[in-house]
């Protein structure tokens, strides 16, 4: 699907497949800067590029490499990396962690929450993966048929009672292991109580 060109305040994070083969790493991050009019020049283009990057915690020198020389984790960081290059108000993560393994899924978790903090941009997921849900989401919408029946912050969203719609969605969506998740979770929530505590400081310091 086909975003419209004039519209860069939505940018999607798609699976490893949103990679044209044929295009190098620089080439794919160098396009929404020059679709967008981001950034001018040659030599600046360069510099954003690696800075984008630099961003998702790529070496530069994978600027010269074709997608089919990246791991999986690489790919979507690579994925992140040109939604960024767009600077747009909201990223739409469509299934971002489906093809990885625990680990490296973990990293870009990490990453995209960090991403999230320091850039303010808004993050929608459209996931089947309920355990990331749990742990990422501040609020949810479940779908049925093309229409919202439940929506919501997370822990009431998820939890019952279900009408009958949610509860034969959830039933049928099996839900993964997330032992894996809890580290993250917990970091994530430490997270943001500091960046919490340092905002509230703020304001008694101006006040």
């Amino acid at each position: 699907e086909r975003w419209p060109d004039n519209d860069w305040n939505r940018w999607p994070v798609t699976s490893e497949s949103a990679l044209n083969p044929r295009q190098t790493v620089g080439t794919v991050l160098a396009r929404p800067l020059a679709l967008y009019d981001r950034v001018r020049g040659g030599a600046a283009r360069k510099r954003r590029v690696e800075a984008l990057l630099e961003a998702v915690e790529l070496d530069p020198a994978l600027l010269a490499r074709y997608p089919a020389a990246l791991s999986g984790g690489q790919k979507q960081r690579v994925c992140i990396a040109r939604a960024l290059a767009a600077e747009p108000d909201v990223i739409v993560c469509d299934e971002p962690t489906s093809a990885l393994d625990p680990l490296v899924a973990e990293g870009v978790l990490d990453l995209l929450a960090r991403l999230q903090a320091r850039t303010g941009v808004a993050l929608l997921f459209i996931t089947h993966d309920i355990a990331i849900v749990r742990a990422l989401a501040h609020s949810v919408a479940i779908m049925a048929r093309g229409r919202i029946i439940r929506q919501g912050p997370t822990r009431e969203a998820l939890a019952p009672p279900f009408d009958a719609e949610t509860a034969r969605l959830l039933d049928a969506v099996p839900e993964l292991d997330a032992g894996w998740l809890t580290g993250w979770r917990e970091r994530r929530e430490r997270r943001e109580r500091r960046e919490h505590d340092k905002g509230t400081a703020g304001q008694r310091v101006s006040v």
